[in-house]
């Protein structure tokens, strides 16, 4: 009974089929068709392989919204070296609310060398070269927020070698927490004095003939420190040209949320102009020695995912391939077809020569043939 049931159940999905069969039997086959049937399984093939390799691939999405955390500290992450010895310097923020912020609070001060070793001179020109490739193709900054964790530090390696002169230099390095507001973080002449009136330096105290505010900024960036990230203003190098001369640097932070696969992580990125004078009082050129960053904190917040294409779109578009190779091929290879035998009638070629001349032609070719038989 299960066996008639079972017999019956085929005969009705055979029944149920939709699609033409013709017989083996009706079937010409061609060199031409079996030469367009190679090309077109080769295509598909070739096609689906690069189709399998971007539905591998991933991409980022960028969303904006308006920041509405204003309440949180904002982190500022540096590591910057400037050729005045550390008694001769400070460093502060200042913002708009007129809070100052200590550098005693989380910022450390090292006597170094300025000039760096062969080692760190190699990796400050890779740290150059590949910040100038980030701002020029923007996609590789994609690359890096995936691969973020994975990449190595950024921070400058130890030298390899012993000094052979006294330090001559001061690496200020370490992080501060500053308020979610415009402000001003900057590196002077002499220590940060708290002030009731303002904000104000001890540089009366520092000759002026030790002005020297040649710097190398090794890092510098907001929000918790991601490895890998290269940042504007990493491995920037400034030389003076003189002893009053002040450089400025305007940044533009943009809070961003990054979600990838592999990690979260909320951090700030920003881009920078950058200004240098020479402060010359008699010519109009006022103002203060020293290293100035101003940043303003956009009021946007970028939302970085990464994406992956669905499975279901996959298939959709692997089908889609292999379909329309097959549809494509099959129709270019009946338009040339077509073409060739109406080509041929025209001119009267291959099958559409007259009776008489096919004959003809067979006669002449079996008399050359008997011939050189013959004479063998």
């Amino acid at each position: 009974m299960r066996r008639l049931n079972k017999k019956k159940a085929l005969n009705l999905v055979n029944e149920l089929d939709a699609f033409p069969k013709i017989p083996e039997s009706y079937i010409e086959t061609s060199t031409s068709g079996g030469t367009v049937s190679i090309i077109a399984f080769t295509t598909i093939a070739l096609l689906s392989i690069m189709e399998f390799f971007v539905y591998q691939d991933t991409w980022m999405k960028y969303d904006y919204e308006v920041d509405k955390d204003f309440a949180s500290k904002l982190r500022i992450n540096l590591d910057i070296t400037v050729s005045m010895k550390c008694n001769y310097v400070g460093a502060d923020v200042l913002d708009l609310a007129e809070t100052m912020v200590a550098a005693s609070e989380g910022l450390k001060y090292e006597p170094t060398v300025f000039e760096l070793s062969t080692r760190q001179k190699m990796w400050q020109r890779t740290l150059q070269k590949i910040r100038k490739k980030v701002q020029e193709e923007h996609s590789l900054q994609d690359l890096l927020f995936k691969s973020a964790f994975r990449g190595l530090p950024t921070a400058l390696p130890p030298r390899e070698d012993k000094l052979s002169h006294p330090h001559d230099a001061c690496r200020i390095h370490g992080h501060l927490y500053v308020n979610k507001v415009a402000g001003n973080f900057h590196i002077t002449v002499g220590k940060a004095i708290p002030h009731p009136r303002g904000h104000a330096h001890m540089a009366a105290l520092v000759s002026h003939d030790v002005y020297n505010f040649s710097h190398r900024i090794d890092h510098y960036s907001f929000g918790e420190p991601i490895p890998g990230i290269i940042n504007p203003l990493d491995g920037t190098e400034k030389i003076a040209i003189d002893h009053n001369q002040m450089f400025q640097y305007f940044v533009t932070i943009v809070p961003t949320k990054l979600n990838t696969y592999k990690f979260s992580a909320e951090t700030h990125q920003y881009s920078v102009t950058e200004r240098e004078r020479v402060i010359n009082h008699a010519a109009g050129s006022h103002g203060v020695s020293g290293i100035f960053m101003k940043y303003d904190i956009s009021s946007l917040m970028v939302t970085v995912t990464e994406q992956h294409m669905p499975f279901g779109q996959f298939l959709v578009r692997l089908c889609g391939i292999i379909g329309g190779i097959f549809s494509t091929t099959g129709m270019l290879h009946g338009f040339v077809g077509f073409f060739v035998d109406v080509i041929c009638c025209r001119f009267k070629l291959g099958a559409y020569k007259p009776k008489t001349e096919l004959y003809q032609q067979n006669y002449t070719a079996n008399k050359t043939r008997k011939s050189v038989e013959t004479r063998g």
